[in-house]
């Protein structure tokens, strides 16, 4: 099978590579559709992010779905033909974290193209995957490109748990990629009443309207576009950070009225905050990382029509075209999400 390796900055190769054997309690997959996360981008841009950085060729890739072409002789509820998505999150389920009920926290986490531990955990950009069954969410009545998206909105559904109670509130969202994008969508379910979307792109706050945003700023145009949300001590009750830019956050805090809630879900490098205005307004603040049970709880959102990933999925290209596909994910006036065809 060939598969996508990251071997530095600007530098990926198709590589054809052995399948694995099957074991008794996975599936093989045949790969649909992959997803193109920011985080491979900054391994295709920068050979890494922070202090994580590629030591060895490592397959990208973590936004998959594919169809069941092989079952182990453990494996039940699935069978050959079974367009799934897959989690790429696999936790060991025995060490403190797991056992305090903490999986997303797991100390020995395989998650697919990460180059946080070594040897780097491979990705899931290939044509044939092994998947434990537990990872697999049956995706009956999705597209393989929608199947594909459960990944990312696992990730803001918990972004939206970490938040608290949604019902009525104001919420803020900074950075209007695909995932500042499905946070719009997720807290409008989760019953927000006003939506304020700040990134500095017009064709991302087009999409952002377009998502159910009441408000769209774009803060490079107007830097102070925030100001009417800061009189007083703030006007926000909720503030999710999908930018992973300090000055997005500061220009947060200001608009946070005393005792709001902070999500910071972009992940960039470290950022200075200004901690005295924090403990002032009493603001609390939330990371948000990776998740767990939102996966399968992704797939059903899906499948009810409770949520529509289908327009934010804007270019499609086989994998043999992966140059062209990076390129084309590099460009935020282009692209929302971009997408490999496996198939």
């Amino acid at each position: 099978m060939q598969a996508l390796y990251a071997h530095g900055p600007k530098d990926l190769r198709l590589i054809e590579t052995p399948d694995e054997a099957l074991g008794d309690d996975q599936v093989r997959i045949k790969m649909a559709r992959g997803g193109i996360c920011g985080s491979d981008m900054h391994y295709f841009n920068h050979g890494g992010f922070g202090s994580v950085k590629l030591r060895e060729p490592m397959i990208l890739g973590h936004e998959v779905s594919g169809h069941i072409s092989e079952v182990g002789i453990n494996v039940s509820g699935l069978k050959i033909g079974d367009l799934v998505a897959v989690s790429p999150s696999r936790p060991c389920a025995s060490c403190d974290e797991c056992l305090r009920g903490l999986p997303n926290q797991c100390l020995n986490m395989r998650f697919y193209g990460s180059a946080m531990p070594y040897p780097h955990i491979q990705g899931a950009f290939r044509e044939s995957l092994i998947a434990d069954a537990s990872q697999c969410a049956k995706a009956d009545g999705l597209s393989p490109a929608e199947a594909a998206m459960a990944e990312p909105l696992a990730v803001c559904l918990h972004a939206i748990k970490q938040a608290g109670t949604m019902l009525g509130k104001r919420v803020l969202v900074t950075g209007c990629g695909p995932i500042g994008i499905l946070i719009i969508l997720a807290a409008r379910r989760a019953g927000a009443a006003e939506i304020v979307a700040t990134d500095i792109t017009d064709t991302a706050l087009e999409r952002a309207k377009n998502a159910g945003a009441d408000v769209t700023l774009n803060t490079q145009l107007t830097p102070d576009a925030l100001t009417p949300y800061t009189i007083g001590k703030g006007s926000l009750d909720v503030g999710i950070e999908c930018s992973g830019a300090e000055p997005a956050l500061r220009a947060m805090i200001n608009a946070l009225q005393p005792r709001a809630t902070l999500v910071q879900l972009g992940l960039s490098g470290d950022m200075t905050l200004p901690m005295m205005q924090i403990t002032a307004k009493e603001l609390s603040i939330k990371g948000s990382f990776r998740f767990h049970s939102e996966f399968a709880q992704a797939v059903a959102f899906m499948q009810k029509g409770l949520i529509n990933v289908a327009p934010l999925v804007t270019h499609r290209f086989p994998l043999g075209q992966f140059q062209d596909a990076f390129d084309t994910a590099n460009d935020r006036t282009k692209a929302m999400k971009v997408q490999l065809d496996f198939s």
